[in-house]
């Protein structure tokens, strides 16, 4: 009988463990999401994220910018991610948005939406 509650108490501690884990590497890091978002979207956006970047000015309409609160707080998560990956045309929005699927990967873009959080907050 006691062998059985230790493999049990074990069992269920390598469990937790193992969802300790799965739970950290799906958190999204701002931190990683700033590299990425200053090497994709800055030149469109601004490195502040007021949709000042250097390639803004030939755009029309202007990037987004993504410290107005107030817009950016009606975005879902899910509605960034997919206009990030999918691209703006894909959710109704600038077509000038390319889809960046191809070269960012979606923990990157998680990563991206976390930064992107911190910009209209602060």
């Amino acid at each position: 009988m006691k062998r059985r509650l230790y493999v049990s108490a074990l069992l269920m501690t390598l469990g937790a463990l193992v969802l300790a884990t799965a739970l950290r590497a799906q958190a999204a890091d701002p931190e990683e999401g700033k590299k990425v978002y200053m090497q994709f979207c800055a030149s469109c956006h601004g490195q502040s994220g007021k949709g000042d970047g250097p390639a803004a000015a030939a755009l029309n309409p202007k990037p987004r910018d993504h410290t107005d609160r107030q817009y950016m707080s009606s975005l879902s998560d899910e509605q960034l991610f997919k206009v990030i990956k999918e691209g703006g045309a894909s959710v109704g929005k600038s077509p000038l948005m390319p889809p960046w699927g191809p070269s960012i990967k979606d923990d990157q873009i998680k990563d991206i939406i976390a930064y992107v959080r911190t910009l209209c907050c602060k």
